[in-house]
This record gives C-alpha cells, structure tokens and sequence, in this order.
C-alpha cells in the first residue's frame, strides 16, 4: 500500500517496551497476523537491553479492534513487556525537502553538545526523523538523518556551531551516492603518518630544527610551498642514499590508519596518497598498505648521494588537487564521490575540490576552510562520517 493510499486510512500504532529478548518481533507480529492488519511501518531500536518496537497496522475489521487490543495486551504481560496501542490516520507526516546525514562524533560526546547541535538544526528549518549510533570507541559517533534543511546552509550552521562547542560534525547529501562506490584521498605528512618526512630526513643531515621551523610555516600558509620545499631540500645536500632504509623504518602510522585502509578497502573504495614529502617513502607506504594511487616529489639521487634537488613535477597545493582529480578520472569515480583528507593549507584545494573535504586534525585556516574536521588522534574516525559503522569495522578487521 503506497503513501497516498494510506494517508486517510484509520491506522494503529503499537508500541511494545521492555526487556530484550529473542522472539519478541516474531511473536508481535504473529499476535497481529490473526486480524489480517497490513504493516505500514516498523521501527524497533534496543538499548542497554531494552526494546522499543513500533509498529504501524491499518485497522482492523470493524468489531475486532477491541479483541486486537486485548490480545496484544495479553501477549506483552504473558512476556513481562509493556504495551500502548494508540488510534489514528495515516502514516507520518511527509518529509521535508532537502534530506542530509548529520554526523556528530564527540570524546566524550555530552547531553549539552547534543542539545546545541539538535537545536542548531531545528533553527535551520530541519527536522530529525532518526538517530542512529555509529561507534561507541573509540569515539562516539552518531548520526542525525535530517529533512527539511538544505544540506549546504545546514552543513555552514552546524560547522561554526561544532567548533564553538567542541565536537565534530560532518553533513553530506542524503541518497544513492552515499553507498556508491569511492575513491578516498588522503595526505601522507601529520595524517596517514604522525612524521612530517623531510624532518626525519633533516634530523640524519643535523638540520632538524632548521627545517622543522620551515615546515610549520608552510603548512601555516605564510610561506610558498614550492619554495619552501626546495630551501628544505637544499639542506638534505650530501646525505647518504642510505638514509633512505632508515627513514622508512622511522615512519610512524597514524593510529587508526591502517584500520581505516583495510576496512575501506574491504568495502570496495579505492585509495590513495598525495604528499608534498617525496616518493622515496610514498612507494614503500603504497606496498604496505596496498594503496591503489600514491604521488610525491622525489628527491634527487646521484653517485649514493642526496643532491639537495628534487626532479619531475612538483606535488604543491595546485598538484594536490589535480592529481586528485587524475586518481578520480582513473578510478572512473566522479569527483563528488571523492573524500579528501589532510591537515595542512597545502591540502586546501584538494579538500575543496573532493565530494567531502575532511580537516584531520589540522591548522585553523585548513579546519575552517573544509567541509568538515576530525580532531579526534584516531584517524578510522574518518570512517564514521562516511556511515560506516564500528560493527562493520570490526567485521572488515575479522575479515
């Protein structure tokens, strides 16, 4: 029975409570076939061991509606359950246009965040038809599905509102293309890996500080990367080839990045690495973790020698996103299908350029420019404001 043949028809809402148990759904629902209802509606959520199952019925049979009450009372005391059944018309009310998913990931996330952000999205014209929990741990994530709000006024509303209060919050476009396949992008230096690469590399030339210094700024946005990379890299004259071994060893995984591979990589996306550091690492972090892309600058070897240069293309802000876009045209994924994560200003236009642009725990400028931010250490965090569930994390790690 479609939505409009119910909107005028006598229906029944049943509502059964208490202590979870198996067979309970089975057992309403076979209380209800007896008086021939159809279902026009379920929805059964269980919490700390308790149920809360809804069901709307049309109404039955004129005369029998009594004995439907009775028995359905009957059966829910003979269970030790609780049951309401409450007289109406129709289903629920349509939804409002304009449908999105509101992810909220907080650490711990409390009653007070909650309520601002709810509050936030009923000032912005939108309605909360569900909410669903993603994750409990490492951080708590749940997620708001949400009518009646565009979803780009209700993403800048929630933003400001988020880092006003503390919590993450991601919003995307309800539909279709949520469960379509992907292509996620992901910076290398303080995102994948907690190092930035060419300070390791610097700290065997005795020019750690020197550079580190150098670093920060261009990731602040206050100096070109282009010219920043090469003043770095000139630093690097005369370092062994070996080194190269060494740094590898020293590259330090992000907690939760090999978690968040694996489990995208068993639900069918496809991922890859951009980095302003250099391909000497990228390579290698690409056979280990079996990433589909990877691109960086590489530096310049002669005679067993670092020469201070980098040759080919240069991987800057620019690079970051075209190369984006060329993993995208060749992963045959359209661009508003592409997650992209970074930290630093020269990941903006990627992040700009990417379907869901995500801010891991990143510079000011960066987190107020993306779609959205993570400031939580985990980076399979990034996996909630995708949908994706701790259980099927979980099942991906078994797997």
């Amino acid at each position: 029975m479609s939505a409009s043949q119910t909107s005028d028809v006598p229906t029944l809402l049943v509502k059964i409570f208490g202590k979870d148990r198996p067979g309970i759904t089975a057992g309403l629902f076979d209380t209800l076939a007896a008086y021939s209802v159809d279902v026009v509606d379920i929805e059964q959520v269980v919490t700390r061991g308790r149920i809360v199952l809804c069901v709307l019925v049309t109404r039955p049979a004129a005369g029998s509606e009594g004995e439907l009450r009775a028995t359905v009372h009957s059966w829910a005391e003979s269970l030790k359950l609780q049951a309401e059944i409450l007289s109406g018309t129709g289903d629920n009310r349509p939804r409002g246009s304009g449908r999105s998913h509101v992810t909220v990931l907080g650490h711990p996330l409390t009653a007070e965040s909650t309520a601002t952000i709810a509050a936030r999205i009923t000032a912005t014209g939108g309605n909360i038809d569900r909410i669903f929990r993603l994750a409990k741990y490492p951080v708590t994530a749940v997620e708001f599905a949400v009518s009646g709000a565009e979803t780009e006024p209700l993403r800048t509303a929630l933003a400001t509102t988020a880092a006003q209060i503390g919590v993450d919050v991601a919003v995307v476009s309800a539909g279709l293309h949520r469960r379509a396949q992907r292509l996620v992008v992901m910076d290398v230096d303080s995102t994948l890996i907690q190092d930035e690469v060419i300070e390791l590399f610097a700290a065997h030339a005795g020019c750690e500080a020197e550079v580190a210094e150098v670093t920060e700024r261009a990731m602040r946005g206050e100096l070109d990367f282009e010219q920043s990379l090469h003043a770095r890299v000139a630093l690097l004259a005369g370092l062994d080839a070996s080194v190269v071994d060494k740094v590898r060893s020293e590259v330090r995984l992000t907690p939760g990045a090999r978690t968040l591979i694996r489990t995208l990589k068993m639900l069918g996306y496809q991922v890859g690495v951009v980095s302003g550091g250099f391909t000497q690492v990228t390579d290698d972090l690409r056979e280990r973790l079996g990433l589909d892309f990877a691109s960086a600058n590489t530096l310049e070897i002669v005679d067993g020698k670092l020469t201070g240069k980098v040759t080919g293309e240069i991987v800057d802000r620019a690079g970051k996103a075209r190369l984006l876009r060329r993993f995208a045209a060749e992963a045959g994924v359209p661009l508003a299908q592409t997650v992209a994560i970074g930290d630093g200003a020269n990941d903006l236009d990627m992040l700009n350029a990417a379907g869901l642009g995500v801010a891991f725990n990143a510079k000011p400028v960066v987190r107020e420019a993306a779609h959205t931010a993570v400031n939580v250490p985990f980076l399979d965090a990034v996996l909630y404001l995708l949908g994706i569930t701790r259980e099927e994390v979980e099942a991906a790690d078994l797997a």
